[in-house]
């Protein structure tokens, strides 16, 4: 039997850190994920998945992570069930995170473009005088040129503008 989940997305508000009794952290969070096609209306829709994730990994995403971070998650699917408090049973579903990556740069206010090195926590660095022959690292050639207009490409990122998402609590499923 496997359980197995791999999650890339951004967070819909700042990490949660709690302590057990016995002084274990635990770090609770959401996801905002893209579905990767279209509703008949021709939107993409998003799933907003709840993580935890315990010990030393959950304090450094509650130091390191906030609203509209993008991170990946890899865990495992966890269902639990609780008596409310009006006697009720209520039922959870959330993914248990072994651990959380961290994809882009820590300075980054988030919606930027990704490389390999960002989830290592350092961002790479160009040596002075950079191979396009000018010193401005911004002008890139073919740097995400979109030559298709009104056309959305499946990994694009759809929070790219601002880099930060505004979700209201209502709109949220739980």
């Amino acid at each position: 039997m496997m359980n197995r989940v791999v999650l890339v997305g951004r967070l819909t508000k700042d990490p949660e850190l709690r302590y057990t009794p016995n002084g274990v952290p635990v770090a609770t969070f959401s996801l905002a994920v893209n579905r990767p096609f279209s509703n008949q209306q021709g939107e993409r829709e998003t799933d907003f998945i709840n993580c935890v994730v315990w010990r030393k990994p959950a304090e450094n995403v509650a130091n390191f992570l906030k609203k509209g971070s993008m991170a990946g998650v890899d865990g495992r699917i966890q269902t639990r069930n609780y008596e409310g408090q009006d006697g009720k049973r209520v039922y959870v579903t959330e993914v248990l995170a072994e651990s959380v990556q961290f994809l882009e740069p820590k300075n980054s206010s988030g919606g930027g473009g990704r490389t390999d090195n960002d989830m290592y926590g350092s961002a790479p660095r160009e040596p002075q005088g950079n191979s396009y022959g000018n010193s401005n690292q911004n002008q890139r050639p073919n740097q995400n040129q979109n030559t298709n207009k009104g056309f959305t490409r499946m990994d694009e990122d759809p929070f790219a503008g601002n880099g930060q998402i505004d979700i209201s609590d209502d709109d949220l499923p739980f």
